[in-house]
């Protein structure tokens, strides 16, 4: 890709009149108020491994006590104009589905209907021992009820940075009571793939399926760093599908792409929503 650099111009030629299979990374929720983890501006983030949970009671304390706070964030968090576009192309018939290595469920409220969490959901935690379920808000509740004030005494919610798998940066979390599972006492997980752990065969399986429906890639907002969306990429690439990849700095699938259109999601978005005549769902 020579010459002059790539515009929302040349996103509108490569995928015109092509169904389109749509990646979405942490980049699209940004203007949702949820940091990247990578972008240009992001704070330095070292995301706990799930060897690091699993193996050390410590470690899981300070991820609960960051958490307890980390997911109302998440929870409050509104879907943006890349959401809503990427629900109106589907809508539509232009987008054949959405994957998307985000775990806030934005893609889902903003009207989207085929939607692959390919990391899982904020809003579920699961026992790792005997697969027990349960919402994120009952945990919350008792969580409370064993740390009564504990909101109030490390601040408001609005100043806190957390990062895209609703993790606060907190310091005060010595004090902080955790709970294992009521009915087996094993380990209880946020239901999101931890860096270190494979993302489920089936929602993988899912997620190609989406890809070779369509007849074109279209990346927004993520840096492919982790295979575990990289590999779509590839996929697509390898069977001569048109790749087109919306990022604010550069990205590991940025030599398979057709066009790279360095820029943020939603005014990108709105436009291919705006030109291909997409139709709003809310």
């Amino acid at each position: 890709m020579g010459g002059a650099e790539p515009t929302v111009c040349d996103l509108l030629t490569l995928l015109a009149g092509r169904r389109t299979a749509v990646l979405t990374g942490a980049g699209i929720s940004t203007d949702s108020g949820i940091p990247d983890y990578r972008g240009p501006d992001s704070p330095p983030s070292n995301p706990m491994t799930i060897a690091q949970f699993t193996g050390d009671p410590v470690f899981r304390q300070r991820y609960w006590a960051r958490n307890h706070l980390g997911w109302r964030h998440l929870a409050g968090a509104a879907p943006n104009a890349g959401h809503t576009a990427l629900a109106a192309l589907e809508a539509s018939g232009v987008v054949t589905g959405v994957i998307t290595q985000n775990v806030d469920l934005l893609h889902t409220r903003a009207g989207s209907r085929r939607v692959i969490d390919l990391h899982g959901s904020y809003a579920a935690v699961v026992c790792l021992r005997c697969g027990t379920t349960m919402s994120r808000a009952s945990l919350a509740e008792q969580l409370e009820e064993l740390n009564p004030g504990f909101i109030g005494r490390t601040g408001p919610l609005g100043p806190i940075v957390v990062a895209p798998d609703a993790d606060a940066v907190v310091t005060d979390t010595a004090s902080f009571r955790y709970l294992d599972c009521r009915a087996c006492g094993g380990i209880l997980k946020p239901d999101i793939v931890y860096f270190g752990e494979s993302v489920p065969k089936d929602r993988v399986v899912q997620a190609y399926a989406v890809v070779d429906e369509a007849e074109a890639l279209l990346v927004a907002g993520s840096s492919l760093t982790v295979f575990s969306g990289y590999r779509f990429v590839r996929h697509a690439a390898a069977r001569g599908m048109p790749v087109a990849i919306v990022n604010r700095g550069p990205t590991r699938g940025d030599g398979l792409a057709d066009v790279k259109f360095d820029g943020g999601c939603s005014a990108a978005l709105t436009v291919l929503a705006a030109e291909f005549g997409a139709v709003s769902v809310r």
